[in-house]
């Protein structure tokens, strides 16, 4: 039987479906929860220059611990999809026109 935890749907829930992370897989819920925010942000759903939801948040709209939550916004750290700002929150990075996450650059 595996467990299939609720994803935080922002503003938007009512337009779109909701999408669960899978306990089972073998991909660890802070990589899912990180593609899940990592897809909001490409689709301009969590736009540039704004906050992400908090680590608290996140965790309980996803039903993860918040710890999970941290290591998910870690991994949008390092992708350079985010910055945390001390006291103010996690903020989505503007991204350079055709640079979208997970992109490559063209060989020259």
């Amino acid at each position: 039987m595996s467990r299939s935890l609720p994803l935080y749907v922002g503003r938007m829930s009512d337009t779109e479906p909701k999408t669960t992370l899978d306990a089972m897989r073998a991909r660890p819920l802070y990589a899912q929860l990180a593609d899940v925010i990592a897809r909001k942000i490409a689709s301009g759903e969590l736009a540039p220059d704004r906050p992400i939801p908090s680590e608290n948040h996140l965790a309980d709209e996803y039903g993860v611990a918040r710890l999970t939550a941290r290591r998910a916004a870690q991994e949008l750290r390092e992708r350079g999809l985010i910055v945390t700002v001390r006291g103010k929150g996690s903020f989505v990075v503007e991204q350079p026109p055709g640079d979208a996450p997970g992109e490559s650059e063209p060989n020259a």
